[in-house]
């Protein structure tokens, strides 16, 4: 079963149980999807899927900042609760340790790299969390990079 389906399968039973959040998040999710199809003017594969979705999570993670700045706790906590709807249809992430250990590997491949060198290392790292469909936050990545390129250990 596609993600797309998974997602219509899920949202068909939210209406049946009466789940508020998790049906507005998932219609949300289904239409984010129907507009990037719409877009691409073909069906999407799952891993264009995953991409939409990780879009819509980046959002959610800025928009629950901004309103934790605002002191809109109740509508960061939504967002919140929507991040981990759609989490559960993504690929496990990948934890700290284990991208610090793919990045000490690229730098390692590369010799004794500069902090000029951060690109080419990060486009290592990105690419091999694609091929292992491991999903990772881009930012962590690149903090991770930066401290270890910086550090008296590079």
């Amino acid at each position: 079963m596609s993600l797309t389906e998974q997602i219509q399968n899920d949202l068909t039973e939210a209406m049946r149980r009466r789940e508020e959040l998790r049906l507005s998040t998932l219609r949300m999710m289904k239409s984010a999807l129907q507009y990037k199809k719409i877009e691409k003017r073909a069906p999407l594969d799952d891993k264009e899927a995953l991409a939409v979705l990780s879009h819509l999570i980046k959002q959610r993670k800025d928009s629950v900042e901004q309103f934790t700045k605002g002191g809109r706790t109740d509508l960061a906590d939504k967002e919140a609760a929507e991040i981990r709807i759609i989490e559960a249809y993504m690929p496990k992430a990948a934890g700290e340790e284990d991208i610090a250990a793919v990045v000490r590997a690229a730098m390692d491949d590369f010799g004794s790299p500069t902090i000029k060198d951060m690109g080419i290392i990060m486009k290592s790292v990105l690419a091999k969390f694609a091929a292992s469909s491991t999903r990772v936050d881009g930012k962590l990545v690149s903090d991770i990079v930066k401290r270890m390129l910086s550090g008296p250990s590079a």
